[in-house]
This record gives structure tokens, C-alpha cells and sequence, in this order.
């Protein structure tokens, strides 16, 4: 059987999300699609609109992505937490993507809190539930890789993803 095609969606600030994010994709043989954004989120005032954005539940512009995830049988969406919640470009891109996902995943990488409630956030704006979530704290992110959280989250996807349906050739009568 085909393998299903995955996208892994992701938006990183200081680059923690964006290396689990990458070991998501590898894992799963797929896409990977980072979130851009044009607002300055460099040092202390970055961080602190961040988070208030977050807080806020603000929509930000979104640079247009170059996958559309309703092509995929799955789309990982990964998102660091900011003041316990959603960061605002993953948000943004579950809310422009919310009629077009196919079954999703959710990956959080934070301080040291906050992953439940951004799943939840994230479930919400999708108006769907995961199939798997995955937490990592940004001490495991800029360590060694959460190899059986990234495998588990891995398996859950291929196991829920939409498969490719196969076009029947019409028997010749």
C-alpha cells in the first residue's frame, strides 16, 4: 500500500520548533512547510508582542504557503507556546486552513508549560481534535531529540492519514 503523503507546518521563533519540526518531517518521509510572518519578533519586544498577540488570540498576516494541506492524507502542525497558548502565525494558518485539513497532529514546544492549552486552542481553531500531540520543552529541543515521542507521534499519523484511493479500471465486457 502507498504510503500517505504527510506535510509538516510550522512556525519558529527562536528555531527550537523548527528543529523538531524538521525531525517530525524526517520521520515521516514529509513536506515541510515553514509559517512566515512579517512582524518583528527579534529580542525582549519581540517576544513581549508575541506574547501578547498569543494571549490576545490576534490573527497576523501570513505569507501565502506553498502547500495546500487538503493534497495531504495528514498535515503536523507545530507551534511554540507563548503565554500558555498558540503562537499567533500558527493560529493565523489553522484559521485559513480549517475547511481544507485532513486528519492533523499537533506539536508544541514551550518553556516549561502550556502544551495543553495550545492543544486545545489549536483543536478549536482547526475544528478538529489530533490524532497525536507531542510536548517538547525547549531544554529537550536544544538537547538530544525526543526520538520515542516523535516515533509515537509518527506511527499515530500513518496510522490516521488518508490513504490515496485507487481508480478501478472498468472491466472490459
Amino acid at each position: 500500500m502507498d504510503r500517505p503523503k504527510v506535510l509538516v507546518a510550522y512556525y519558529s521563533r527562536s528555531g527550537h520548533t523548527r528543529r523538531i519540526a524538521r525531525a517530525v518531517a524526517a520521520a515521516l518521509d514529509a513536506d515541510l512547510e515553514a509559517l512566515h510572518d512579517p512582524t518583528d519578533r527579534a529580542g525582549v519586544l519581540g517576544f513581549l508582542r508575541s506574547g501578547a498577540e498569543a494571549l490576545a488570540g490576534v490573527l497576523v498576516p501570513l505569507e501565502r504557503p506553498r502547500h495546500d494541506p487538503a493534497t495531504y492524507g495528514a498535515v503536523v502542525i507545530a507551534t511554540p507556546v507563548w503565554a500558555l497558548s498558540v503562537s499567533s502565525p500558527v493560529r493565523t494558518y489553522l484559521w485559513l486552513a480549517r475547511g481544507r485539513l485532513p486528519p492533523v497532529a499537533f506539536v508544541a514546544t514551550m518553556g516549561g508549560r502550556g502544551a495543553d492549552r495550545a492543544f486545545e486552542q489549536m483543536a478549536s481553531v482547526a475544528g478538529r481534535a489530533p490524532v497525536a500531540t507531542l510536548a517538547v520543552t525547549e531544554r529537550e529541543a536544544a538537547g538530544a531529540l525526543p526520538r520515542p515521542g516523535i516515533a509515537r507521534l509518527a506511527t499515530a499519523v500513518l496510522l490516521r492519514a488518508r490513504r490515496p484511493t485507487r481508480r478501478r479500471r472498468a472491466r472490459a465486457a
